[in-house]
Formats: structure tokens, C-alpha cells, sequence
């Protein structure tokens, strides 16, 4: 689990920047090193495998985004996070945005530096563990990824609590 958060000088704009999900991974890569340059702040957060499956995935996301927003070198006014749930426990104003990626540049700017990073991480443990053709679907729950998984069991970064897995074991 990946999560970033940005805060943006006022009056920036980064050309192409939008939902991650919507750029190519050519285009993700560009805006990466432009964002981080431009930002007022950043911060990136990983959480790993064996976190998740103790706190759950939803709890993981929110630690994340918490850690992302309090370990920002600038502390903002206002946080706008990304879905319908604001981030608990984090004590300045928020608001949650549906689709906030699509809405905002800031969320936008934080969902590419967290989508970068978790690809480049994927490609490391593609390295690693080559026969799960991680560097292609990226761990993601996608019919390859859950086939590969069915062929080799789980591997050490595998989540015990994703549904395949624990169809498995």
C-alpha cells in the first residue's frame, strides 16, 4: 500500500497532470521527478504486506495517508483526501472528495507519486520473484496475477488476506 501526499504552490499549474489511472506509465513517469520539484511539500508512505494483514486494508490506507500528511515539511491548512472517508485521528480540516484524483490537483499530483512508486516497487520484486510476472500486472487482482498465484502458492509479499490467497491456504 502506497500513499502520497502534495501540497502545491498556489497558483501552479503541471501541464497533463490528472488520475493517475487515466496517464500512461510513460506519462506518470515524466510528471514524477515535475511534481516532486514543484511541490511546496511531499510526502510518500509504504505500507507493507504484513501490515495490511494485521490492520486490514482499509486501516492501512488510512495510516498511510496519515503518515503522508504529518510527515510533510510544510503542515497544511486543509487536507483533501482522495474517496469518500475522511483520514481519522488527523486533527486539521479535511475534506473527502469522491474522485478527488479527477477534481484536484493536489490529490492528482499524490495519486501519480504514489502510483510511480508502487510500480517501481513492483518492478523490484519482479526481480525477485520472476515467475509471478509481477512487472506486468503489477500485483494487482488481475486473472494473471491470481493463475500465477494458483501455480506457486504466495510468495513472501503476498497478503494472507487477499481473496485468492486465502482461497489457497
Amino acid at each position: 500500500m502506497v500513499a502520497a501526499a502534495v501540497i502545491l504552490p498556489k497558483d501552479i499549474y503541471i501541464k497533463d497532470v490528472n488520475d493517475s489511472k487515466k496517464l500512461s506509465e510513460k506519462k506518470r513517469i515524466f510528471l514524477f521527478d515535475i511534481i516532486k520539484e514543484k511541490a511546496t511539500a511531499y510526502s510518500i508512505q509504504v505500507i507493507d504486506n504484513y501490515v495490511i494483514d494485521e490492520i486490514n486494508i482499509l486501516q492501512a490506507t488510512f495510516a498511510a495517508m496519515k503518515k503522508a500528511v504529518e510527515t510533510l515539511s510544510v503542515k497544511p491548512d486543509m487536507v483533501l483526501v482522495d474517496g469518500n472517508h475522511k483520514i481519522p485521528g488527523i486533527k486539521i480540516n479535511q475534506t473527502a472528495i469522491v474522485s478527488g484524483d479527477a477534481k484536484s490537483a493536489c490529490i492528482a499530483c499524490a495519486s501519480i507519486l504514489a502510483k510511480v512508486t508502487r510500480d517501481n516497487i513492483m518492478y523490484e520484486y519482479a526481480k525477485q520473484f520472476p515467475q509471478y510476472g509481477f512487472e506486468k500486472h503489477k500485483g494487482y487482482g488481475t486473472k494473471a496475477h491470481t493463475e500465477k498465484i494458483k501455480s506457486f502458492g504466495p510468495c513472501a509479499i503476498h497478503r494472507k488476506t487477499f481473496a485468492p490467497i486465502k482461497d489457497i491456504i
